[in-house]
């Protein structure tokens, strides 16, 4: 079986160099940005129980699955965690590369998806942000990243969910009218209930914790945590 969707992956292969430029075509996953560092932030302090605030993720191995250009990767780093970042794109990972060198950040980029990561470490903590919509099979993908998490491990999956109002403002909304993402990054079909996507990852031996959702707030152009998770929602679980 294979997780990777090469259509998603070549529609975004065709922006990579976009990616580290604030006000191109990913300007509205740079505004999106901070609320995710922080949000992962805070919950790995809470359940690491991690008392230093220089460096806090020293020690921390972090996998990013869908990494992109680095966006998530880079600040894991800068918080001291040991990151690897994969992506099916290899374009995408040549990008994150050249742009962690120029940081001067150790990040381990590697061209995979998470079925095809050779690899003997467990990680600590596994990132799935804005990647489940983009994948070829989810139950497949949320199986194979599980096998790669330790035993009472953190695994984040961040995603949109399928209502009518998803539709609306992430699609109609954001690519056709605002303009804010490409037209065509998004397909509604693909989108996942928090319900289905709990359901998916409790049978590969992981367990919910938590759900919240993700606002956006277009008077100020920010991001907040709030319990509508209708259109954006991030949920947390621990491996079994």
């Amino acid at each position: 079986m294979n997780s990777i969707n090469k259509r998603e992956i070549e529609k975004f292969s065709k922006i990579a160099e976009e990616w580290w430029n604030p006000n191109g075509k990913f300007k509205s996953l740079h505004n999106f940005n901070p609320i995710r560092i922080k949000y992962i932030k805070e919950n790995i302090v809470k359940d690491f129980n991690i008392k230093s605030s220089i460096k806090p993720f020293k020690n921390i191995k972090i996998l990013d699955i869908g990494c992109g250009g680095g966006l998530l990767s880079e600040p894991m780093c800068r918080l001291g965690a040991t990151v690897v970042g994969i992506d099916a794109s290899e374009k995408n990972i040549k990008v994150a590369k050249f742009h962690a060198k120029k940081s001067k950040l150790k990040i381990d980029y590697i061209v995979a998806s998470p079925e095809k990561l050779r690899t003997k470490i467990k990680f600590d903590v596994i990132l799935n942000m804005e990647i489940v919509e983009h994948v070829e099979d989810i139950n497949f993908f949320i199986k194979e990243s599980s096998k790669l998490l330790r035993q009472n491990g953190i695994m984040f999956i961040a995603t949109l969910n399928k209502t009518l109002k998803s539709y609306t403002f992430a699609i109609i909304g954001a690519e056709y009218i605002l303009r804010w993402l490409p037209i065509g990054t998004h397909d509604w079909g693909k989108f996942v209930r928090p319900n289905d996507l709990i359901s998916i990852s409790k049978k590969n031996n992981l367990i919910f914790k938590k759900l919240d959702g993700m606002k956006f707030n277009i008077l100020d152009n920010s991001w907040k945590v709030s319990s509508d998770t209708s259109i954006n929602y991030i949920t947390k679980f621990l491996k079994n």
